[in-house]
């Protein structure tokens, strides 16, 4: 079987890099032939990162680097969309294109793009594109989504099959942590993991740090933050690099995602969190959207929806040493068993046989010795 991938980004961004390119190892053992074609290459990533813009003429070159792509993708037995193929056009043109390859389609989505038209401030935006991701839900094979709010309005959009893939880690980059490796030469430590943009998120622990400033020394790790975040409290400020996250996070006693409760952020799929729970951290997060189904609480962590029970949540980690262990230890087996590449690879090979390759080589690839079968016990139906 051949897959075209039409990424937004290439491997530094990190939808792209979790929910398709982190596949394409296993899917070449298991004789799937890919390629990835991202509408939006590293440097412009870089530039986003370092609160640059792009300039029009890299804008114009990815919309006709696209196009040339969708001229090219006759020969596929499927096509892998994550969101959409050409941002800010009508649907419309994007589905001519699918239907004149004849290929199947498959469609990703890790958040709730559909808000970034549906509830735009602009009505001719809303009237133009609200409904643009909906029909491309519809019109799709399989609608891979990486929460059930995003499955709920693949559902309401008519989407033929939706199958929830949760965003996963390679747990080979995440070595397990021996018992009480945390330092008891440095302080309690937070840590935060993300990018620029979403760093702004930050300012909702404002109240619950500077209570908890009032009751114990700190620190706070930011990676990947805006370099002014939270400026007046004692962060400190570390680059994001694929090869050293991990390695920062083990640095870490708590990670913690807070988050609005508001449509756009009901969307997120908690890949944060994930990365804490593999690095054997306890995660504070704030009950909204798939938080509320990663962290197990009082097992693996706490949602803390208030500043008080966030200090509460913090404060109880930071006095408990070994809650914090068997906290980290608990939400490691939950990556393990629910949000690790080993579990979900095999998983999403057989979705996308069952969707791209005839019914005689799908019989043939469940009789395949060392490809696990998926299991059912892990969706849930919409």
């Amino acid at each position: 079987m051949r897959i075209l991938f039409l990424t937004r980004y290439g491997r530094l961004g990190a939808s792209s890099r979790q929910r398709c390119v982190l596949y394409v190892d296993a899917l070449a053992a298991a004789g799937v032939e890919s390629r990835v074609s991202p509408f939006f290459g590293d440097d412009y990533v870089r530039r986003l990162y370092s609160g640059g813009a792009a300039s029009i003429v890299t804008v114009l070159r990815a919309y006709a680097s696209r196009l040339g792509a969708l001229l090219r993708i006759r020969g596929y037995d499927l096509l892998w969309l994550e969101k959409e193929a050409l941002p800010w056009v009508p649907a419309w043109l994007e589905l001519s294109f699918f239907k004149a390859a004849g290929a199947k389609i498959v469609v990703d989505y890790d958040d709730a793009l559909f808000h970034a038209y549906d509830q735009h401030r602009n009505w001719l935006i809303r009237k133009l594109l609200g409904s643009k991701i909906d029909r491309i839900m519809a019109s799709a094979d399989l609608v891979c989504v990486g929460n059930s709010y995003i499955g709920h309005r693949a559902k309401a959009a008519g989407a033929n099959k939706i199958a929830e893939l949760p965003t996963v880690v390679d747990l080979r980059l995440y070595p397990l942590r021996p018992s009480g490796s945390s330092s008891k030469k440095r302080p309690f430590t937070l840590g935060w993991i993300g990018s620029p943009v979403t760093s702004s998120y930050l300012n909702l622990l404002r109240p619950a740090l500077a209570e908890l400033e009032r009751r114990l020394q700190f620190r706070f790790v930011l990676i990947g933050a805006a370099p002014g975040a939270l400026a007046d409290f004692p962060v400190e400020h570390v680059t994001w690099s694929a090869e050293t996250e991990a390695a920062e996070l083990a640095c870490c006693d708590v990670g913690v995602m807070p988050l609005p409760d508001l449509p756009w952020e009901r969307g997120k799929c908690g890949y944060k969190l994930i990365q804490y729970m593999a690095s054997s951290l306890p995660a504070v997060a704030s009950p909204v959207g798939a938080n509320c189904d990663i962290v197990v609480p009082g097992e693996t962590g706490f949602l803390a929806k208030s500043p008080a029970e966030w200090v509460s949540s913090l404060l109880r980690l930071a006095q408990d040493p070994a809650l914090r262990h068997r906290m980290g230890a608990a939400g490691r087996r939950r990556v393990e068993t629910y949000y690790s590449l080993e579990v979900r690879g095999p998983e999403l090979i057989e979705l996308l046989y069952s969707v791209g390759a005839p019914s005689s080589k799908l019989r043939a690839r469940a009789a395949t010795p060392g490809i696990a079968p998926a299991s059912a016990a892990h969706q849930r139906p919409f």
